[in-house]
C-alpha cells in the first residue's frame, strides 16, 4: 500500500510525494529546526538570459548518467484530493496550488524521476529558469515556510501524515545560492526520509530530492550537467 502526502517544499514542495506505508527507511527521532541557506542575489553587471523549457530538459541527468539501477519512473497522475496544513500558518499562506500538486510557478521547467535498484529508493531532479530575483525569492519563501515549521501535519484525501523538517548545511558544491533540508513523513507508523536540496546558479535553479544516499551521490554530476554551457 502507498500513501500519498503532499508537502510544500521545492519543486516537490508542489507535489504529492509517494510514501512507502512498508519503507525500511525508518527512523525512531523526530527532526527538528529550520533552514539551511548560503549565498545570495548579487547585482550582476548583466542579467543572464532564462534558458528555454527544452534546453533544461536535455539538461536533466538521464539513466546513462546516473548508472547501472535506475529506471524512469512514469509521470503520476495529477492529484485533485483537499489537502489541509494543520500546525503550519506559513504554509497555507503558500496557497493551496503549493500543496496539492504541480510544479514552481516558473516560466521555464523540466523534471525527472528515477526508481533505483527495484527498491523504494527514488530520486527526482527538476530545473527551473527565471530571472535571478523570482528564482532566489520564491525558492527562499517556501524554504523558510517549511523549516519555520518544524513539525506540522498534513491531512490528504483523508490521510494524516505527520511531517518533521531538520536543517542540513548547505552543500559546497557551487552555485549562487543553495539551500537543503531533511524532511520525514510518518504516516500509519512507517516513517520515509526525504533529503531536498535546491542550487540557484544564475537564472537556473535546480532541485534534487529523494533517498538521502542518492541525492548525495548525483549532486555533483546533477550540477555539472545543468550549468554546463556547451
Amino acid at each position: 500500500m502507498r500513501v500519498r502526502v503532499a508537502t510544500t517544499a521545492l519543486g516537490i514542495t508542489a507535489a504529492l510525494l509517494a510514501v512507502p506505508a512498508c519503507s525500511t527507511d525508518t527512523t525512531g527521532s523526530t527532526h527538528r529546526t529550520s533552514s539551511s541557506r548560503t549565498g545570495k542575489p548579487t547585482e550582476a553587471a548583466q542579467e543572464p538570459p532564462a534558458l528555454s523549457s527544452a534546453t533544461l530538459e536535455s539538461r536533466l541527468l538521464d539513466p546513462r548518467d546516473l548508472g547501472s539501477g535506475y529506471l524512469p519512473k512514469p509521470e503520476r497522475p495529477a492529484q485533485h484530493d483537499d489537502v489541509t496544513v494543520i500546525g503550519c500558518p506559513a504554509l497555507n499562506e503558500l496557497g493551496g496550488g503549493a500543496a496539492t500538486g504541480g510544479t514552481l510557478a516558473f516560466p521555464h521547467k523540466a523534471k525527472a524521476d528515477f526508481t533505483y535498484g527495484g527498491s523504494s529508493s527514488e530520486i527526482s531532479e527538476e530545473l527551473y529558469s527565471d530571472s535571478v530575483k523570482k528564482l532566489s525569492d520564491g525558492i527562499g519563501r517556501i524554504f523558510d515556510a517549511m523549516t519555520g515549521c518544524p513539525a506540522y501535519q498534513v491531512v490528504s484525501g483523508g490521510t494524516p501524515v505527520d511531517v518533521t523538517s531538520q536543517e542540513l548545511p548547505a552543500p559546497s558544491v557551487g552555485g549562487d545560492e543553495r539551500w537543503s533540508l531533511l524532511l520525514t513523513f510518518i504516516a500509519g507508523g512507517r516513517s520515509t526520509v526525504v533529503k531536498q536540496t535546491a542550487i540557484r546558479d544564475g537564472s537556473l535553479l535546480l532541485v534534487l530530492a529523494g533517498s538521502p544516499a542518492l541525492v548525495d551521490r548525483h549532486l555533483d554530476k546533477a550540477l555539472a550537467k545543468a550549468t554546463a554551457t556547451s
